[in-house]
């Protein structure tokens, strides 16, 4: 499978932080022909059909890495999620819970815009037994558990239905994390003329960098900075959403503002 440099440089990163099952899956989902293809149409479909922007291979796994980053940090401040409270599974298996679907969010792109968490639910269903089942032989009752967990990560990325675990709180806080001038560039090069939606790709533009860090107050720390205000559009129209309507939004501490001037505190 051909895959960019840009790919190969997000899934050395993802990989690096993980062992154990966790480096296993992971390193079959991105060996895994159909989820690449799924992946890289996303992109197509999202750029040249809609003219939106990157919702493929690269910003899957970007999404990943900033909820494995989070993940990390609540693992540090000793934060249990959901699936080990509740005795369903331990530290691992939520962190592949999380990973697969940051890795799969997305795939309902290929289908439409409009609701396409749950196309990706629906694409991603199929896929998701198939890891489990690899993985997890002979153990029935953990694969329903999980695969419940996952679709609630996947189908909660918009920030349209109701979740309540923390790990689909990651999900969707890594998903709006990924907003960096890069996600942007292609449309911006595909097209000059004004269209709909363009406040998204210009203001994406001018987010020079999105850091997940370690909090004073709180676990997480979220640092986006900007090189024009146009990027608070960004903040406040995706982000702060995402991260209000998310279990974790209690953890995290978030700051934005243009680089050179004072940073707006929004929690």
């Amino acid at each position: 499978m051909k895959k960019s440099a840009i790919q190969r440089k997000f899934e050395d990163k993802i990989l690096q932080r993980l062992s154990g099952n966790a480096l296993q899956i992971t390193e079959y989902i991105f060996a895994d022909e159909e989820i690449q293809i799924l992946q890289d149409y996303a992109n197509i479909i999202s750029i040249k059909r809609l003219g939106f922007n990157d919702h493929g291979p690269v910003h899957m796994r970007k999404a990943a890495l900033n909820a494995l980053l989070m993940f990390e940090l609540l693992q540090e401040a000793n934060i249990e999620l959901n699936l080990v409270k509740e005795r369903v599974g331990n530290i691992e298996d939520s962190k592949i819970v999380v990973l697969i679907a940051g890795l799969l969010h997305d795939i309902g792109m290929t289908i439409t815009r409009d609701n396409h968490e749950f196309m990706s639910v629906t694409l991603a269903i199929p896929i998701i037994d198939r890891i489990l089942k690899k993985f997890y032989p002979k153990k029935m009752k953990k694969q329903i558990m999980m695969r419940s967990h996952i679709i609630e990560c996947i189908f909660g990325h918009m920030a349209t239905q109701t979740i309540n675990s923390l790990e689909a709180g990651l999900v969707l806080i890594g998903d709006g994390c990924d907003m960096e001038q890069g996600r942007a560039r292609i449309t911006t090069l595909l097209s000059d003329k004004p269209q709909v939606g363009d406040i998204h790709k210009y203001s994406s533009s001018s987010i020079e960098k999105v850091t997940i860090t370690k909090g004073e107050r709180r676990p997480i720390k979220i640092i986006v900075e900007m090189r024009a205000s146009v990027g608070f559009f960004q903040v406040e129209e995706v982000l702060f959403p995402k991260i209000s309507s998310s279990p974790v939004k209690k953890y995290i501490e978030l700051q934005a503002g243009v680089i050179g001037r004072e940073m707006k505190k929004y929690l």
